[in-house]
């Protein structure tokens, strides 16, 4: 890949990464409820899921994903669904009591957390579809494909780490104070509950 076409690869990427949606508002969440460091684990979900897309695409697959009406809508509604039910599940969360006045210890795992950051982003057929349209401006068919597959999986991978990390992450850091009480626990389950629902249903009717 020429370096030009990288560096048009970076801005890109970087873009759609900082583009807020459904895995920046788990990673923020993350970030809140167990810390910077181990929302690491969702943002790693999220990427294996980005890794998966591209290949779907590399391999033909998100072709059939994209011109196959009945399959598109399945997979969309799915994912809808998910985000609905991850939205209703932080409405009904209940506060962490907190008798230190620290932020409440982290409970749930990294493996919990990775398996929803994966779910979070796999469940997205227009990313499918995106990448359908994304990817064919980066890959030059004249030169070796597998090669130029890996360096914009790899530069995708790198910049959305980055972004969701020291962005995403980083930023809800400044609302951690919140966590420290029951009262502000509440709040953030409530706007973090209703801006999953949100994106759900515009995943849905969009």
């Amino acid at each position: 890949m020429q370096f030009s076409l990288w560096l048009a690869l970076v801005g890109a990427g970087a873009m759609i990464s900082l583009t807020p949606g459904a895995g920046a508002i788990n990673t923020m969440s993350n970030a809140l409820t167990s810390g910077f460091r181990r929302s690491f684990w969702g943002i790693l979900g999220q990427q294996v899921a980005l890794v998966i897309h591209v290949v779907i695409v590399a391999a033909g697959v998100g072709i059939l994903v994209s011109q196959t009406p009945v399959l598109f809508m399945l997979i969309r509604y799915v994912g809808a669904a998910y985000l609905v039910y991850l939205g209703i599940r932080q409405l009904l969360a209940k506060p962490v009591k907190n008798d230190g006045g620290d932020s409440p210890a982290a409970l749930e795992s990294g493996f919990s957390m990775f398996r929803r950051g994966l779910w979070v982003n796999l469940l997205n057929p227009k990313a499918i579809v995106f990448f359908l349209a994304f990817m064919p401006q980066f890959i030059r068919p004249d030169e070796p494909l597998l090669p130029q597959y890996v360096i914009l999986t790899i530069t995708v991978v790198v910049i959305d780490i980055i972004v969701m990390w020291f962005v995403f992450a980083a930023g809800a850091k400044q609302l951690k104070h919140l966590t420290a009480s029951e009262h502000g626990q509440l709040v953030l389950n409530r706007i973090f509950g209703v801006l999953f629902i949100v994106v759900g249903a515009l995943l849905a009717l969009v």
